[in-house]
């Protein structure tokens, strides 16, 4: 059976089920060594999806995680077994030849037929490909040898608590054990996110990876989103705790909402930059760039007062993507494609990152206020939940929300500050997913009876996030050995 090293932390929360699951198929890996990674799913407190226009985030890495056990194979095969993951709908095991990762990697393939995601059963299994594939281009190790892995998640998958990024740095935790890399947290999740934004085909953000790969336990990790500049740990005051309510409807990143939206941002983002003047050249990719000196090229830097005074007005509410092309040529963004047939709303999606990089602001701003008046706390610790209703109402105006998560927050808003309980929002992508709820350490029960509430009124059970652990990094790697 497969056991831990004696030099290996077997502390790490989940470590127990995952040997547990490994140990139920012992004729998967050859007797020896097995490199394993480890890497948490997050919670989305604040920024969302501004993160790709380069706002501040506070981000929460949760217990639950991902596991991924590698072991190197003489033929050049990736090979990856998830056991149970065929209860939706998905192929157990997947085999793909290692020249196909390599050719996918350098972008020298068009064919419809070596589009990972697309493979009926298979798409899960491009998120841990991509980061193979990727790091063999970024570190040229050979292709002669190919790999073999299992996964064990305990990240629920589709409800926006960033089951993909767990995936693809747990993937690139073991990677680097297996082939001796020295890999640091930001260059980790980086990677991570071109293989999700160029492998998968996902036009995701970076704070997932970030997270997952670089966040603390019982700490909100402040990341700025230029491109990911971190701007350290934020201890969740004593009195507080964070939760997470599941909706029960299934969020994709990579769903037609969140890239609509993200395209309308990146089209305002353009517009502005013509009507404030600045230099922008088309470049062969059909991408432009925009010399901005003001803003650094992040929406996100736009202030509040900027906006409503100099922009709002001039962005409109909607563009078809043929007009928008017609006047300015393109966008800065190079994960989107913009659809000419296709009619964008703009404004609002323009709006969104730059208020809510505003709030964000002023969300760690409050937290890390110290209060010794009871009354003052208690007004502090409203004002971070009004921010969080705020940040909630916008998504549902850039089209992002859903009637589940809608009712969650409502009956967060009914229950109250009486209850403890003082904001709650839709995280990641939107669309559906999670809710994140803050309140007074003591109000479990009032969550309780919220997903108690839901349940009755909806059938759904809404599984309950309350615990955090650290992120990749910081808990480190497993090595595991077989003994007979």
């Amino acid at each position: 059976m497969w056991q831990l090293e004696q030099t290996t932390n077997p502390t790490q929360a989940g470590t127990v089920e995952f040997l547990a699951e490994l140990n139920k198929y012992p004729g998967y890996f050859e007797a020896g060594l097995l490199h394993t990674g480890r890497a948490p799913g997050r919670l989305d407190l604040m920024g969302g999806i501004a993160d790709y226009s380069g706002s501040l985030v506070l981000e929460l890495p949760l217990e639950v995680a991902t596991f991924v056990a590698v072991q190197a194979v003489a033929e050049p095969v990736f090979e990856i077994f998830s056991p149970g993951i065929a209860a939706n709908g998905d192929e157990e095991l997947v085999r793909w030849p290692l020249s196909e990762l390599v050719e996918l990697a350098s972008g020298k393939t068009e064919s419809p037929d070596n589009d990972l995601r697309k493979r009926p059963g298979q798409g899960w299994a491009s998120y841990p490909a991509g980061v193979w594939a990727l790091l063999q281009k970024a570190y040229g190790f050979p292709v002669d040898r190919g790999v073999r892995l299992l996964v064990y998640s305990g990240v629920p998958a589709g409800k926006g608590v960033s089951s993909s990024a767990a995936l693809e740095v747990a993937t690139l935790q073991a990677l680097a054990g297996l082939y001796g890399l020295e890999i640091s947290g930001k260059e980790a999740a980086l990677l991570c996110q071109q293989a999700e934004n160029t492998i998968v085909g996902a036009p995701c953000g970076v704070m997932d990876q970030v997270t997952v790969a670089c966040g603390q336990a019982d700490h909100l990790l402040a990341l700025r989103c230029q491109p990911a500049e971190l701007e350290g740990n934020i201890q969740i005051p004593a009195q507080l705790a964070v939760w997470g309510l599941d909706s029960g409807i299934r969020h994709a990143v990579s769903g037609a909402d969140y890239s609509s939206v993200r395209i309308g941002a990146f089209m305002g983002y353009r517009i502005i930059a013509g009507l404030a003047g600045l230099t922008a050249k088309l470049m062969p990719d059909r991408t432009v760039r925009v010399e901005d000196p003001r803003w650094q090229g992040y929406l996100a830097n736009l202030t509040p007062a900027e906006w409503e005074n100099y922009y709002q007005a001039q962005v409109p509410g909607q563009l078809s993507g043929q007009d928008f092309l017609e006047k300015w040529g393109g966008t800065t963004d190079k994960i989107t494609r913009l659809d000419p047939a296709r009619i964008y709303e703009v404004r609002q999606a323009t709006a969104h990152p730059i208020y809510e990089n505003h709030r964000v602001h002023l969300f760690r701003a409050l937290l890390s206020t110290e209060s010794t008046s009871r009354p003052l706390q208690e007004e502090r610790f409203r004002l971070l939940g009004e921010l969080m209703y705020q940040s909630h109402q916008s998504y549902s105006r850039c089209g992002l929300g859903s009637a589940g998560t809608d009712r969650l927050v409502e009956l967060v808003r009914a229950a109250g500050p009486e209850a403890g309980l003082f904001g709650a929002k839709i995280t990641g992508g939107g669309s559906g997913g999670t809710v994140a709820v803050l309140g007074r350490r003591e109000a479990a029960e009032a969550i309780r009876q919220i997903a108690d509430s839901y349940a009755a009124e909806t059938a759904y059970s809404p599984q309950i996030l309350s615990r955090s652990s650290a992120g990749a990094m910081e808990s480190g790697s497993l090595r595991l050995t077989f003994i007979s």
